[in-house]
């Protein structure tokens, strides 16, 4: 069904008002970003196309830790590719709610699926889809709300970042890493449904901890997003 201009605004100014507060909590880890970033001699232009292209905060915070002369750039590349994995569980979540859109449209929107607008458009998701209406999919104007707006937010607070490091001095004093794992909390309470459908969650957090441990580097990562994945798969079959 086609959208009138008045309701693909209407569905848009929502998405964005649902994803205001946690707007409001990415700025400042954007500007602790571009702090880094400074420090580490990385430049203006540098972490602005970083934050612009990848647009995935926790890969590129890696990126920075990692930024000497030489580059080790396939290194980047590989904790890059570790960090992020955690889109593909992302996608697989939100796919059955934003499959009745066209492809030339929703593959372009996803570039802007960043954690926050994912956790957003996707509680917004099931909350549609316990309507017994016929308006249980999820709209492309609220998605586009519920993520873009992350992304301006994002790469101008890293380039403002980047620009006051100098005058801030120790950006960790101020207490801007708390924000990161607030945002993160506030994510999986809005995502509660009941201890069932907990257990994911749970497996991925015990996976991770334990390869966290015992591996160097980021493949937590990409154990937590894996068996996540296949432990929502195993119960999901349970309960057919």
């Amino acid at each position: 069904m086609i959208q009138s201009n008045k309701s693909w605004q209407s569905e848009f100014l929502q998405g964005v008002k649902d994803a205001t507060p946690l707007l409001l909590a990415v700025a400042p880890y954007g500007i602790v970003l571009g702090a880094q970033a400074n420090q580490a001699d990385v430049s203006l232009i540098e972490i602005t196309l970083m934050t612009a292209l990848n647009f995935a905060g926790g890969s590129e915070f890696a990126a920075i830790q990692l930024w000497h002369s030489p580059l080790p750039t396939l290194t980047i590349i590989l904790i890059t590719f570790l960090i992020n994995s955690r889109h593909l569980i992302m996608g697989a979540a939100i796919t059955p709610y934003i499959q009745h859109l066209p492809k030339r449209k929703i593959i372009p929107a996803l570039f802007f699926m960043a954690d926050e607008g994912w956790a957003v458009s996707y509680r917004q998701a099931l909350k549609q889809a316990s309507k017994k209406t016929p308006e249980r999919n999820l709209n492309l104007s609220y998605f586009l709300g519920a993520c873009f707006p992350f992304y301006p937010v994002w790469v101008g607070a890293a380039f403002l970042g980047c620009i006051i490091g100098p005058l801030l001095g120790d950006i960790e004093k101020y207490g801007f890493a708390i924000a990161f794992p607030a945002v993160f909390l506030v994510l999986l309470r809005g995502m509660w449904k009941n201890s069932q459908s907990a257990k994911p969650w749970i497996i991925s957090l015990i996976v991770s901890s334990i390869v966290y441990l015992v591996f160097p580097g980021h493949y937590y990562v990409l154990a937590g997003t894996f068996s996540g994945l296949i432990t929502a798969w195993i119960f999901g079959k349970e309960n057919d």
